[in-house]
């Protein structure tokens, strides 16, 4: 641990760097984190790669969790953690690179768009009973 001493100032404390509050702080922000992940939310699960399919992951966010498996299905209401809901939302994409020439003239790629391959709808703000299954009637003639 690194002490730095002002002679000059009587009054003045030492200055601490790599001070053991520090961890304390983080061990605690990383508690709250855990603790607000671990909050369960209501959502619509959507797996726009294989509509109407069924996806199977297992998820493990901090180091005192538990690894939990998650079956889901397109479309069905679940409950789960935040933290899973998170991970959901942020990590299901991949890449579709393009082609273009920057100043010089040089060929070079980019990340043309994301495209997502499933997701989590919260239905936080929304009443359930106002969400209908589209009713499709067929009529003879």
């Amino acid at each position: 641990m690194k002490v730095e001493h002002n002679e000059s100032k009587a009054t003045s404390a030492p200055v601490k760097v790599g001070c053991p509050d520090a961890k304390k702080d983080m061990v605690g922000y990383l508690k709250y984190m855990r603790d607000k992940d671990r909050e369960m939310v209501r959502g619509i699960f959507r797996f726009f790669e294989v509509p109407d399919g069924f996806m199977s992951f297992v998820f493990k966010a901090y180091k005192e969790d538990d690894i939990e498996r998650y079956d889901m299905y397109d479309g069905q209401i679940y409950t789960i953690p935040l933290g899973v809901a998170k991970h959901l939302n942020k990590n299901g994409w991949y890449p579709e690179h393009a082609f273009i020439t920057d100043e010089e003239g040089k060929p070079m790629a980019k990340i043309n768009k994301k495209i997502r391959r499933f997701g989590f709808q919260s239905l936080e703000f929304f009443d359930e009973s106002e969400i209908q299954p589209d009713i499709v009637t067929v009529q003879k003639i």
